[in-house]
């Protein structure tokens, strides 16, 4: 079994806050691969099912970003998971827009949630999904940024494609492909550019 977090908040009036493209892409893969409706369990929204034929959790923490690692926790002890099951989904400053990366274990590279998890945990050796927002140029423009709205034209240029892509390809993050995984995703936002 495996379990999907997407990061995110859960005010109304941050839906399409660059710091959500967690919760964007756990939303279009729930929705492409039939999972359960959503409902509340380990303070967050859950879903279940299965993706590429292996049984699925996905899970948006309620708790605000900086203390998303309660919610993770609480799953992961429930399900009686290993920590290299998890796979985050989480904006990515240092990844120009449309882009993504994965990899297992690292630093939280100052994102609040990963901090939260890492503490949670008390490993860091879970998968994380970078999804790749842009950064601001200058650091102190980087708070604003990530709780600012994609605009229009990001939605349309390239953010549906790459949340198409990657809930498309998911099986292949599933099959342990992540290579493969990239290549594809990328392929995607670059023909719809």
């Amino acid at each position: 079994m495996l379990l999907w977090v997407g990061l995110g908040n859960p005010e109304p009036g941050m839906v399409f806050n660059r710091h959500n493209i967690g919760f964007m892409a756990l939303d279009v893969i729930a929705a492409r691969h039939g999972l359960s409706a959503w409902r509340r369990r380990f303070r967050g929204l859950f879903a279940e099912g299965s993706v590429g034929g292996e049984r699925m959790i996905a899970l948006k923490p309620l708790t605000y970003m900086n203390l998303s690692g309660e919610s993770v926790q609480a799953a992961v002890a429930f399900y009686k998971l290993s920590v290299s099951s998890v796979t985050v989904f989480h904006d990515e400053i240092d990844l120009a827009p449309g882009k993504v990366r994965v990899k297992q274990d690292g630093g939280s590279a100052g994102h609040n949630g990963l901090r939260s998890i890492d503490r949670a945990l008390g490993e860091r050796d879970y998968w994380r999904v970078r999804l790749g927002v842009g950064h601001p140029g200058e650091k102190e423009r980087v708070l604003g940024h990530v709780l600012g709205d994609f605009s229009r034209a990001d939605r349309e240029k390239w953010l549906e494609a790459l949340l198409g892509a990657v809930a498309e390809e998911a099986p292949l993050l599933v099959a342990g492909r992540s290579e493969e995984f990239m290549s594809k995703v990328a392929s995607a936002v670059q023909r719809s550019g």
